[in-house]
């Protein structure tokens, strides 16, 4: 028994949204399970706002509150410094894939679904940001 093109279709791109949406999620997940917390959790133990929190205050409050020596100072500001590259550095990789997951899908619909897949989008990144 075959299916017919337009079912066929239509399973194709319920399959590649799914896929889509579980790698965001997971990505998301892996993300607040990971260092990224930890880190987070530091800075808001430090008491200074994230918006406000720098490298040179964490490494400060490190420094005052572990009684850090000048080599370790330096030591915990260079891994700091390697963390954040790194952490920009796989969210950018994030936002390739991201990137490529929803070109391809677009690639396959024609302009009336794109627009309703661009809708469904921007409507489901809100509850995503959320999570």
């Amino acid at each position: 028994m075959s299916m017919a093109p337009a079912e066929r279709n239509t399973k194709v791109i319920s399959t590649l949204t799914f896929v889509f949406l579980a790698g965001m999620a997971c990505g998301a997940l892996v993300m607040s399970m990971s260092l990224h917390g930890k880190l987070h959790r530091t800075v808001a133990a430090a008491s200074v706002p994230p918006a406000q929190a720098s490298r040179d205050a964490v490494v400060q409050r490190f420094r005052t509150e572990l009684s850090l020596t000048p080599d370790q100072t330096q030591q915990i500001a260079g891994v700091l410094d390697d963390y954040r590259r790194y952490y920009q550095s796989l969210s950018d990789q994030l936002d390739d894939v991201r990137s490529t997951g929803k070109n391809h899908i677009v690639q396959i619909l024609n302009p009336e679904q794109r627009e309703k897949f661009e809708k469904m989008m921007n409507d489901l990144y809100p509850q995503l940001e959320a999570k």
